[in-house]
C-alpha cells in the first residue's frame, strides 16, 4: 500500500477492526475507525492515530453523512475495510424474523451500502481505490447457531465478483474470509481459556487467527502487490478444520 492514503475501516476501533486499523497505521496510512460509539482507546501505531467519526452503517442517511464528512475533510478515500458485522448465536429454528433481517442488514445490506459510496468517490479520483470486504469461513461451510450470518456472508462473496465485473478496473473488490479470530470477546464463541485451546487444536496451524493475521492480509489485498487481485477471496483459517472422519477413525496423520 502506498504511505499517506486514506483508509476507512468500518467498526475499525475494537477486535478484527482494531488489527486492520493497526496494519494501515503502521503503513503510515490516515486511518478512519467508525463505529457507533468512540472507544476508550483509539487505535495508534507509532503516533500515527486513527481519527474516529461515529455511524451505526445500518442508517443509510449515518452513512451517506460520513461520506460526505470524509469527502470534504480528507479529500479522498483510498481503501474501504467494510469490517463492521457480527451475529449473537440463535438456532435458526427459534429466531425471529425480525432477527434475522438485523442480522441481513448487518451483515450484506448495511456494506454494500458503503461499498456503494466509496465506489462513488474513488471512480472520481486518480488511481481509483480499493474495497476489501471481510466475509468469514461461515460462508463456506456449515454454521449452525448463526446460520443467518453464515447466509449473509456468502452472499457477501457473491457480491463481491459482481462489484468486481462492475466497478473495474478502477476499483478492485475483493475479501478476506477468516476463520476463528483470537479477539477480546473469544470468550463469547469459545468460553472459557480451555476452550479456546481446544477449538486451537482442530486448526492444523495449532491456533485462532490473530487480528494482526487479517490486518496483514488486508494491507497486502490494497497494495500495489496485489494490482491484479479483484473478485478475490484471500481465505485465512489456518489450514481450516480437519475432517471429522480422522477423528472417528482415529487416524492422526491424512
Amino acid at each position: 500500500m502506498k504511505s499517506a492514503q486514506v483508509v476507512l475501516v468500518t467498526g475499525g476501533a475494537k477486535g478484527v477492526g482494531r488489527g486492520i486499523s493497526e496494519a494501515f497505521l503502521a503503513a503510515g496510512a490516515t486511518v478512519i475507525a467508525c463505529g457507533r460509539e468512540a472507544p476508550a482507546e483509539l487505535p495508534s501505531v507509532n503516533g500515527n492515530t486513527a481519527e474516529f467519526l461515529a455511524c451505526d452503517v445500518r442508517d443509510a442517511a449515518a452513512v451517506d453523512a460520513l461520506f460526505a464528512t470524509i469527502s470534504r475533510q480528507q479529500g479522498r478515500l483510498d481503501v474501504l475495510v467494510n469490517n463492521a458485522g457480527g451475529a449473537p448465536f440463535a438456532l435458526a429454528a427459534k429466531a425471529s424474523p425480525r432477527f434475522h433481517e438485523k442480522i441481513f442488514a448487518l451483515n450484506l445490506l448495511a456494506p454494500l451500502h458503503l461499498a456503494q459510496q466509496a465506489n462513488a468517490l474513488m471512480q472520481t479520483q486518480d488511481g481509483g481505490g480499493s474495497i476489501v470486504f471481510i466475509a468469514s469461513i461461515s460462508a463456506l461451510r456449515p454454521s449452525p447457531g448463526t446460520a443467518a450470518y453464515g447466509a449473509a456472508k456468502a452472499a457477501v462473496l457473491s457480491l463481491v465478483q459482481s462489484l468486481a465485473v462492475e466497478w473495474a478496473p478502477k476499483v478492485r473488490i475483493t475479501a478476506v474470509s477468516p476463520g476463528p479470530v483470537l479477539t477480546e470477546h473469544a470468550d463469547l464463541h469459545f468460553g472459557d481459556a480451555a476452550g479456546v485451546a481446544a477449538v486451537a487444536g482442530t486448526i492444523p496451524m495449532g491456533r485462532l487467527a490473530t487480528p494482526s493475521d487479517i490486518g496483514a492480509a488486508c494491507l497486502w489485498l490494497a497494495s500495489p502487490g496485489a494490482a491484479y487481485a479483484t473478485g478475490s477471496n484471500l481465505v485465512l483459517h489456518g489450514g481450516g478444520e480437519r475432517p471429522a472422519f480422522m477423528a472417528a477413525a482415529s487416524v492422526n496423520k491424512p
